[in-house]
């Protein structure tokens, strides 16, 4: 007898991972769902054993799915596994209902020892049954839309655990630009607010580039608030509380990216682009840096503030096919 199983995430990679992690003993029957309204459209028209539940999806992402199913009394077992590892987010989904949280990428271990504690054990021998399970098929840029997603959860929980908050976490933009796009991008960011902006530089095995963060001077006064600095504290603290900011984003990010493409990234100390000045001012510290580049790029807001951080991550030219090749066991089944 085969044992009813939805997947929701937005990310082909991780779907595939996922149901690739089950164990053949569950003899699951696997359905997907792309988002949380698609799952809540399944979910009122099948029955499922288990769910698993990605957080960051568009369209209604992980907790609006909890809340909803919690609404409507739908009374199936569900496991978060995200790359939202704040421990405000898991506090939140297991308020919300959830049974169990797995960090990703999926870890087998946790798995099963999930399974043990959700699924009963068989008392009869259990005849398995394959079943044919149409796998997701996976392009280049959803490996780079999830590693980015697994590598922007770090910095994310990084950030949350160093000033005591939620870290709403959105979907990263991954981009390939050109420079003049990559200055477009820049100004979409900015909103045509006076910024602050620091740079660092990092590289490992030949994969090379630079990272940027932005902070209106609106999120900057709020920063400051949050960390009990004055208003009117001199420029000096302000600016290492940039630097913070930019070190504990980026080097976070960095051992995310780095843990899945195992290759270790020094980075650069942070250097300051200038404060409250205008994007162009920004954009013409980064021109003649690339002529084409592959970003990953997201922004950071955190609950009850009015506080946002732009992170953009820019590899040079060069550095896409070495990182094309560490990322390449992805595209594997396994």
């Amino acid at each position: 007898m085969s044992f009813p199983v939805l997947i929701c995430d937005d990310s082909a990679l991780a779907r595939k991972q996922m149901a690739r992690s089950l164990p053949a003993s569950l003899n699951a029957d696997i359905n997907f769902a792309v988002h949380g309204l698609d799952a809540l459209e399944q979910l009122a028209q099948n029955e499922f054993k288990l769910m698993f539940l990605d957080l960051t999806m568009p369209e209604l992402d992980g907790f609006g799915t909890l809340e909803e199913m919690g609404k409507r009394a739908f009374d199936v077992p569900v496991v978060v596994v995200s790359g939202d590892i704040q421990p405000k987010a898991k506090e939140r989904v297991m308020a919300l209902g959830a049974k169990a949280f797995i960090q990703k990428p999926i870890d087998k271990e946790a798995l099963n020892k999930v399974l043990k504690e959700l699924v009963e054990p068989v008392t009869q021998p259990r005849i398995v049954t394959p079943v044919s399970i149409e796998l997701p098929i996976l392009r280049r840029r959803d490996i780079y839309m999830e590693v980015a997603n697994v590598s922007i959860g770090r910095a994310a929980d990084a950030l949350a655990r160093h000033f005591d908050v939620f870290v709403h976490l959105p979907l990263p933009n991954v981009n390939i630009f050109e420079v003049s796009e990559l200055h477009m991008a820049l100004r979409d960011l900015a909103e045509n607010d006076q910024v602050s902006g620091v740079c660092q530089g990092f590289s490992g095995e030949g994969i090379a580039g630079e990272a940027l963060v932005l902070l209106s001077d609106s999120s900057v006064s709020d920063l400051k608030k949050l960390m009990k600095v004055p208003a009117d504290s001199e420029e000096l603290e302000e600016l290492e509380l940039l630097m913070d900011v930019s070190n504990i984003l980026v080097g976070s990010f960095l051992n995310g990216l780095g843990e899945q493409a195992e290759v270790r990234f020094f980075q650069s100390s942070p250097v300051l682009l200038g404060q409250h000045i205008s994007i162009d001012s920004v954009i013409s510290s980064t021109t003649g840096s690339f002529s084409k580049t592959m970003t990953f790029e997201v922004s950071y807001t955190i609950d009850g503030t009015s506080i946002r951080c732009d992170l953009l991550f820019m590899f040079v030219d060069e550095s896409l096919p070495l990182l094309d090749n560490k990322l390449s066991y992805l595209m594997e089944d396994f």
